[in-house]
């Protein structure tokens, strides 16, 4: 056969083949693997709030101990703190019961049970509403936050998770003038001063000189607890004027403390943030005795009290 006529057959060849390959893409054709290839179903993710780190009991929690970490919605469990964007399922069918249940019930108790167990099963939270809430159990790096294992501020137990351990609360009694015009905070550093009247108690005194006042440190670098029920100032807060100051004491410091306060006067004096630092506590427990001395210049009687 001539070169000529082969090259002829071969360019046919060639041709009838394309030709068909085109007629199969317009005609439809056999699906290639990623069409036929069936789209995987998406599950539906929600943020659940996690611990960033492990986190220890009496650890007071901060916005980098906690972080949003993606779960899937049929895994979520209705205790876990969601970010309210996705809807969970067992979360509301939860809620629902709960509902119920308080309407079944006309009984007062069970229906404030109801109601707290239908709010901590809701879900749904803001990360900065559980910053500053206090760590009632162990929790791990990753572990989804619950409501049992921590204590918001005006929640019951959050005073007793948040003292350090060995440490006890005491209140006492400010006013705006015994503390520092209400410029002292929760969390601020204070001494705290004793005013009382001394009686001199000599016979020879002149009754305007038998008795005068006297003031004394009784306790140094304590940390204030609370004003009131306040916990924690606002950002935005300059001062918090209360009737009452809650004091991080130890047990004997907490003694002296009330043996001061029924001796007379007591004053929070706010300590710089530079002098936090030092001992905490107890001071040296002033003298409790007082004496007049009569001091004669010439004419001039004067009495001169000496502790």
């Amino acid at each position: 056969m001539k070169p000529a006529r082969i090259a002829v057959i071969a360019v046919a060849a060639v041709s009838a083949i394309g030709l068909a390959l085109v007629v199969r893409a317009m005609m439809g054709g056999e699906p290639t693997a990623t069409a036929t290839a069936s789209v995987a179903e998406v599950r539906p993710m929600a943020k659940v709030l996690v611990a960033a780190r492990d986190l220890q009991p009496g650890q007071r929690l901060a916005d980098a101990d906690l972080e949003w970490k993606d779960w899937a919605v049929e895994d979520v469990n209705p205790v876990f703190i969601t970010d309210g964007s996705v809807p969970i399922p067992q979360a509301e069918a939860a809620a629902d019961a709960a509902a119920e249940a308080d309407e079944e019930d006309a009984g007062a108790a069970a229906a404030r049970r109801v109601a707290e167990a239908a709010e901590a099963l809701s879900g749904g939270g803001a990360k900065a509403d559980f910053v500053g809430a206090v760590v009632r159990e162990p929790i791990l790096a990753g572990e989804p936050i619950v409501t049992r294992k921590i204590v918001r501020a005006g929640d019951s137990g959050y005073m007793a998770a948040y003292l350090q351990p060995g440490m006890r609360a005491m209140a006492v009694r400010v006013s705006v003038e015994t503390a520092a015009g209400g410029f002292i905070l929760p969390g601020d550093r204070v001494d705290v001063l004793l005013t009382r009247e001394m009686d001199l108690g000599n016979a020879g005194t002149p009754e305007s000189a038998r008795s005068r006042f006297a003031s004394s440190t009784v306790m140094q670098n304590v940390k204030v607890l609370a004003i009131d029920q306040t916990t924690r100032a606002d950002e935005d807060e300059q001062a918090v004027v209360g009737a009452t100051a809650t004091l991080e004491l130890g047990p004997r410091d907490a003694e002296a403390l009330a043996l001061a306060r029924s001796e007379g006067e007591l004053s929070l004096v706010l300590r710089s943030y530079a002098d936090t630092n030092g001992p905490s506590g107890r001071v040296a427990a002033p003298r409790t005795e007082a004496r007049a001395v009569r001091v004669h210049r010439g004419d001039d009687v004067e009495t001169v009290v000496v502790q």
